[in-house]
């Protein structure tokens, strides 16, 4: 590992980004160009003493977790990312393996949607980011999808038998075409692991290996606070990549968009997205 060049490259891309291109509020009048230390950390889910070191040239060896989270944190591009493990003296993400980098463009996408809930998932079901009002919607978004669905985990979906069927098809069919793209990727194998011991059902929809099979667009969410909404839900892929969008709305001047409205303004205030 490089410590100066890592040092300077983080102060470099910091410096480079603005408040508005990382989506904060520009703050007044600054002594500097670029993000405040502290900002970055915030973005990037760091202490700021640990930034600092890492900036100064003083930490040891960054892992992985923390390299992935600074990444998106500064907007790198995937060229940049990998330049960034390298002089880290970590190995970038290889194929077979699923990519969960956030693009500088999908970034964009969750900074300026701020008045649709936005998820962005990968292909494993795992959730990567989320915008506020994504999380707003639909409460923590920590728990892995496929496993929620199949576990009976907290979730405040709701689903009727049919939907339900529908849903499991899907995922299983995402997921045994993923194991195919991404057969190194650790985490993704012991989901699949981890779910056919624990779900019968999962089970038996992998040995019948269900492909091409889509959910309903539109999805009920039982909300603490607004009560009950039924919104369209679109999946976006995106392109170069296995990340996808998710994306709930609802149709303009309806009892629905009155209820993502009113929760854009007291849902915000409670759950802020974390990386």
């Amino acid at each position: 590992m490089d410590h100066d060049e890592l040092a300077v490259l983080l102060r470099t891309w910091r410096d480079r980004l603005t408040p508005e291109a990382a989506g904060l509020p520009a703050g007044g009048r600054r002594r500097a160009p670029g993000l405040r230390r502290e900002e970055v950390a915030q973005l990037a889910g760091l202490s700021v003493d640990y930034l600092a070191r890492l900036e100064q040239g003083r930490a040891t060896s960054p892992s992985p977790s923390v390299l992935t989270p600074l990444a998106r944190a500064l907007r790198l591009s995937d060229d940049e990312r990998a330049h960034l493990f390298r002089v880290a003296g970590q190995a970038p993400p290889l194929a077979g393996h699923i990519d969960r980098h956030i693009t500088p463009g999908v970034q964009r996408i969750l900074d300026r949607l701020s008045d649709v809930p936005v998820l962005v998932i990968d292909a494993a079901y795992f959730p990567v980011a989320a915008n506020a009002l994504g999380i707003a919607l639909v409460g923590a978004r920590d728990a892995n999808i496929a496993w929620r669905h199949f576990t009976g985990g907290a979730s405040r979906f709701i689903r009727e038998p049919e939907e339900h069927d529908r849903m499991s098809r899907e995922v299983v069919g995402d997921l045994r075409a993923a194991s195919g793209r991404y057969p190194d990727d650790a985490r993704l194998r012991r989901l699949i692991d981890e779910l056919l011991e624990a779900s019968g059902e999962f089970a038996a929809l992998w040995e019948e290996a269900p492909v091409g099979v889509r959910a309903a667009s539109r999805k009920t969410i039982d909300h603490p606070e607004v009560g009950r909404i039924t919104l369209d839900c679109d999946s976006l892929h995106v392109a170069g990549s296995d990340l996808r969008l998710i994306v709930y709305t609802a149709q303009p001047g309806s009892e629905e968009a009155g209820k993502l409205a009113l929760l854009a303004t007291i849902g915000t205030q409670t759950f802020t997205p974390t990386d």
